[in-house]
């Protein structure tokens, strides 16, 4: 298993800070349906963390959070084995670095690699990865057969954030589908900038639905 309980752990954390800083836990448990409708154009961070917060939290070491992509952790990029036995054809890293992931570590395996120098801050500008990435995926995910793993070092932020984005860009979901659809399958929890980004990049994308 993948660290579900930190992952808990993390979000029962951050939940304790609301808007205004006070140490008011929010509600963490119930269905997505539960939670009241998030309305645009007043949609904020705070409001996605509540959503985030709420339902599925357990994650494996990859989890299949949309038809022939999974989603999951640095001990399952590893593992060449379980690679092989899913039939992965991608591996996309959020979190490539000198010491973590090379094009080298899946030869043999026939496995196309893109490496993203990410790191999990929220000052970090994922963004400018968002159309690299989603072009990435759905050019694996079009082929016969493809399927890719999208992970970074825990799974649940800056692979999350990447894997939302190509939602987004290729499939037309609001920001708020997207993070369903994938808690239907993961617990996810993007940090704050990147939060923020998907934001930017869901309104840019909705406006030019509306143009």
């Amino acid at each position: 298993m993948c660290p579900g309980n930190w992952l808990w752990a993390s979000m029962t954390f951050m939940a304790r800070f609301s808007r205004s800083g006070s140490r008011t836990p929010v509600r963490t448990r119930g269905s997505l349906e539960e939670m009241p409708a998030v309305q645009h154009p007043f949609l904020n961070v705070f409001e996605l963390e509540r959503l985030l917060y709420t339902g599925k939290t357990a994650c494996n070491h990859a989890d299949e959070v949309w038809p022939g992509l999974y989603l999951g952790d640095q001990d399952m990029a590893n593992n060449r084995r379980e690679l092989r036995r899913l039939g992965i054809t991608h591996v996309l890293n959020a979190s490539h670095s000198r010491w973590r992931g090379t094009p080298e570590a899946y030869e043999g395996l026939g496995i196309r690699y893109l490496g993203v120098e990410a790191h999990d801050s929220p000052a970090f500008d994922m963004s400018v990865h968002f159309q690299t990435a989603a072009d990435f995926i759905h050019r694996a995910l079009s082929q016969p057969g493809g399927k890719i793993l999208v992970h970074c070092a825990v799974g649940v932020s800056r692979s999350a954030t990447l894997v939302l984005a190509y939602l987004m860009l290729y499939h037309r979901l609001t920001l708020v589908e997207a993070i369903k659809k994938v808690k239907d399958h993961r617990g996810i929890i993007p940090n704050r900038g990147f939060l923020r980004q998907l934001l930017a990049l869901d309104r840019r994308l909705r406006q030019g639905l509306e143009a």
